[in-house]
């Protein structure tokens, strides 16, 4: 009887060492075989607080995942596995599970863009911002003044503040969270450039070089010409003269404005026409680039009080108001 026992019992034992490398094996070849994704992957929403039972789960029921049970007995053996981070993730073929964990757990999710354009009013690119459908829109129906105040800047005027570039972000990203970020970007770039100014610079505070910047951006969108525009209104300024600009006309026209200024625009006075006030304007007029920003702090060291546009995007240059008015009859009047 004992050896009868004994022999039962090695084949019980045998039996359940065989069951137990066959699991083994099934174990780690579910772990190296890639998902059953389509041939152009599948995007996987991954909600806030999803766990990875529930991820295995809705794989499985996807027939994605051969089985649910061997992904969470991965994570049991691999807490470190289970540190899903929430998002939109790119699942690629030929994906494995181990692989789909690792790329949960980094936090890689889809990222979508919004460019904000040089030269763009706060209103053109709020209506950028509203129009983007992957963000989570807090702001709609909500005025400039409002903005600002929930970005916690109450009292400041929106316009200029927020620094023209392409943004990404991740699916529900807010879109106040994305102005925070480009208002602390124009923050920075100020604070830059401010600490590089001249000696004898005329200007008193970094929003007054925001002003400024915001009229370069929309006088010339040539990269070569910004820093001497921006040497003429600055010695412009310091003579006492004034800056006599037509973007800032415009923008004091408002909705009014229908693509051409006439001689009575020019002589209304608004709190934006440079034609009839002195100094700056009370706000910038746009949002205006680094390279405007920074061509303020490094003007072309010239004598050029004026300038007037050729008509091929570029600007006549002049130091005495005689050769300004004999541009003026060349290129504007054809003369």
């Amino acid at each position: 009887m004992l050896k009868l026992f004994l022999k039962l019992l090695i084949a019980v034992l045998f039996l359940v060492g065989l069951a137990g490398i066959l699991l083994w094996s099934h174990y780690n070849e579910f772990l190296e075989t890639p998902l059953a994704l389509p041939e152009q992957g599948m995007v996987l929403n991954v909600p806030q607080g999803m766990s990875l039972g529930k991820i295995a789960y809705q794989l499985e029921q996807q027939e994605m995942l051969e089985d649910a049970r061997l992904l969470r007995l991965y994570g049991h053996f691999h807490p470190e596995a289970t540190q899903i981070k929430s998002g939109e993730y790119k699942l690629p073929a030929g994906l494995t599970p181990v692989t789909l964990l690792d790329l949960l757990v980094s936090g890689k999710t889809i990222s979508y863009s919004v460019t904000l354009v040089e030269g763009w009013t706060f209103a053109q690119m709020m209506q950028a911002i509203h129009e983007q459908p992957e963000l989570h829109h807090t702001l709609k129906g909500l005025s400039g003044a409002e903005i600002m105040q929930r970005l916690g800047h109450e009292g400041e005027h929106p316009e200029g503040r927020f620094f023209p570039d392409t943004y990404l972000y991740p699916r529900n990203f807010s879109d106040l969270e994305l102005l925070k970020r480009a208002y602390a970007r124009m923050e920075e770039t100020l604070a830059q450039a401010w600490a590089k100014r001249p000696e004898g610079f005329p200007l008193k505070s970094p929003y007054e070089l925001l002003i400024l910047a915001s009229i370069v951006e929309k006088e010339t969108g040539r990269a070569g010409e910004r820093d001497r525009i921006a040497g003429v209104f600055l010695r412009r300024l310091k003579k006492g003269m004034r800056l006599q600009t037509d973007p800032t006309v415009i923008y004091g026209m408002g909705e009014r404005y229908k693509g051409n200024i006439r001689r009575k625009d020019l002589r209304e006075s608004t709190p934006y026409n440079t034609y009839v006030i002195s100094g700056l304007p009370p706000t910038p007029i746009s949002m205006p680039g680094r390279e405007s920003i920074f061509a303020v702090v490094n003007p072309v060291d010239e004598k050029a009080l004026y300038f007037v546009a050729k008509g091929d995007g570029s600007h006549q240059f002049s130091a005495t108001l005689k050769q300004h008015n004999a541009a003026v009859r060349k290129y504007q009047l054809k003369k």
